[in-house]
């Protein structure tokens, strides 16, 4: 009799439930304290009932409305299939919820942004292969260069004449149907670098103020002890697996939030500080001088590097080697210099390893950026301004190789000096023991890449694309690397605010250095005379001002003109843009100072 009353009870339940609409159903089986098997179980069973009252109503209905019904069923039903396997496809969710349950959220930063720059490059790619690689494809010409393999290398070759450089770009309007609709390759080529740069600077913005105010604003909201504790299990997860991993993620935080709380803050004495300083002073001085001597010799490098593989070699094997110089010295001295930086940081022996962390990220940073100024000199003075018949198709191969070489270089640093360093300290050396993760010389390995992709944009469209594949290797070879070489931190901190500053070092230096160098190549630079899509113009910008000049003959285009010449055109437009700016972030900046204030008259009155 129980048994047929319960079986009675779940039937009443789903025609109850069928007789809703979409959103009060789901609100429905999710308030149930079920398993999520059994709300699946229900879900179906509800659908299926739905399925057998459209069909009894067929006899009322129209064809054409009962089979759109049936179509939205099917279509909803394939939808929750979906989303119920889409976090088994998604394997780095899984990946990242173990690097952060065993090596902490200082180690799994890293590889939340690596993730976020892979999404980044994928948007690239995916509009710079829309609106300027796909119009081109109608207009290609036959390629008659033999590939050979070290074009994969060195760029050059048969890639020399495909999509992937600027040089092969037409300059013509493209039209397949004769008095039908052109596409004008100028126009498309600026304009989609040009927007593209413009929503960089908007994710970016808006990416740094959401983590802004998650880790610094309103840090309680999202971190407090108390609701890890008691609110933030998930009861419906029955996998064993997956619970012992929710334990440990958990447990893991837990120990952050309370080093983070007991730490203390060590009182030194007049000679020890002293000793402390002089160690800090020696420090700086050698990264100093390290960092001199690397930009001298890039220089040096770079500006006999046309000389070097075009006039004095005779041979292909001794082009494709003299082309590859510049590259290979530019990623050894950024892949060893930083583990000198990390050595000193070490020797400093700071209070704390996030006070490690942001210095040796913020030596590294000062390195990579000042070898990236010097290379953007060499393009914009040195290779511009050389006889080549096309410079930027140079400039896009030099960026290529720096990409790819670096990469390389980037997972021979995962050997050398992960893998290599675990053998000796478990063998060689016990006392060393197993290696911990450099985040600091990580990351900047990221934003050096990021930058340079950045500035090849516009020299080679599909470099995001490229970036893209060498990313998604290095998350897998870096989280194996990670796992079977590497130990977890000694001293267990929190570093919430971290990712902020990955964004911030991403966006401040990085980010708006690349604005200026496009900005110079752009409005400053004249373009190759035999190849691209803007030759024979004084600028690449010459081709918005001809644009404008033609659409002045249109009336129903005047609207363009006048943005033209009273926004775009005028300097007091961008002065009293900043000026709103500036009065925004101030009204910002008092409402956080608001928050902060309230917040901590709110605790003392809960303390009194």
């Amino acid at each position: 009799i129980l048994f047929f009353h319960g079986f009675d009870a779940e039937e009443d339940l789903i025609r109850s439930l069928a007789s809703m609409s979409t959103s009060e159903r789901i609100k429905a089986i999710r308030k149930m304290p079920e398993t999520m098997q059994k709300k699946r179980e229900i879900r179906n069973k509800v659908l299926k009932e739905i399925t057998k009252k459209s069909r009894h109503r067929g006899t009322q209905l129209s064809s054409c409305t009962q089979c759109l019904q049936e179509t939205a069923v099917s279509l909803r039903r394939f939808g929750n299939t979906l989303s119920e396997y889409f976090q088994l496809l998604w394997i780095w969710h899984k990946a990242l919820k173990t690097i952060g349950a065993k090596f902490g959220t200082s180690v799994l930063s890293y590889f939340i942004f690596l993730k976020w720059l892979l999404n980044f490059n994928i948007f690239s790619f995916l509009v710079n292969f829309s609106f300027i690689t796909v119009p081109q494809f109608l207009a290609e010409e036959p390629n008659n260069l033999s590939f050979t393999g070290l074009e994969l290398l060195t760029g050059t070759g048969y890639f020399q004449q495909t999509v992937l450089y600027y040089g092969f770009y037409t300059n013509a309007t493209i039209s397949k149907i004769e008095n039908g609709p052109s596409y004008n390759m100028q126009l498309a080529y600026i304009f989609t670098v040009g927007i593209y740069f413009v929503i960089c600077f908007l994710i970016l913005s808006f990416s740094m103020g959401k983590s802004f105010r998650r880790n610094f604003v309103n840090p309680q909201g999202y971190a407090g002890n108390a609701s890890k504790l008691l609110c933030t299990w998930d009861f419906n997860i029955t996998n064993e697996k997956i619970v012992k991993l929710k334990q440990k993620n958990l447990s893991m935080q837990m120990k952050e939030d309370l080093a983070e709380a007991s730490r203390e803050v060590l009182d030194f004495s007049v000679k020890e500080r002293v000793a402390r300083l002089a160690i800090h002073l020696l420090s700086w001085f050698a990264f100093l001088g390290t960092a001199v001597a690397v930009c001298a010799g890039v220089h040096f490098l770079s500006i006999n590097n046309l000389k070097l593989f075009v006039k004095e070699h005779k041979n292909d094997l001794e082009d494709q080697a003299a082309m590859l110089v510049l590259p290979l010295v530019v990623s050894l001295l950024n892949t060893f210099i930083p583990f000198f930086y990390s050595w000193l940081g070490h020797m400093e022996k700071f209070q704390s390893p996030g006070q490690q962390i942001y210095v040796t990220i913020a030596r590294n940073i000062i390195l990579k950026i000042s070898i990236v100024g010097i290379l953007c000199y060499y393009w914009l003075n040195v290779v511009a301004v050389s006889e080549s018949q096309c410079w930027e198709t140079l400039v896009g191969q030099d960026i290529y190789r720096l990409v790819l070489v670096d990469f390389i270089f980037c997972l021979l640093g995962s050997f050398f000096g992960e893998f290599l360093r675990r053998i000796i300290g478990t063998t060689v050396c016990v006392s060393l023991g197993p290696p911990e993760f450099d985040i600091g010389r990580n990351v900047l390995d990221l934003i050096y890449a990021q930058t340079l992709t950045w500035i090849g944009i516009l020299f080679s469209p599909l470099l995001p694309g490229i970036q893209m594949l060498t990313f998604s290797i290095v998350f897998y070879v870096k989280k194996v690397s990670l796992m079977r070489n590497c130990q977890p931190p000694h001293k267990v901190w929190r570093t919430a605010q971290m990712t902020t500053s990955f964004m911030f070092l991403l966006f401040c230096p990085c980010f708006l250095g690349v604005l200026c160098v496009i900005g110079v190549t752009v409005w400053r630079l004249k373009p190759s005379e035999g190849c691209g899509p803007f030759r024979g113009l004084s600028s690449i910008y010459a081709a918005v001002a001809e644009w404008v000049k033609i659409l002045e003959n249109y009336t129903a285009s005047k609207w363009v003109v006048w943005i033209y010449h009273n926004l775009i055109t005028n300097v007091l437009f961008y002065f009293v843009l900043s000026g709103i700016v500036l009065v925004i972030t101030y009204l910002y900046w008092q409402i956080i100072e608001g928050r902060k204030t309230m917040t901590k008259l709110l605790r003392e009155q809960i303390i009194n």
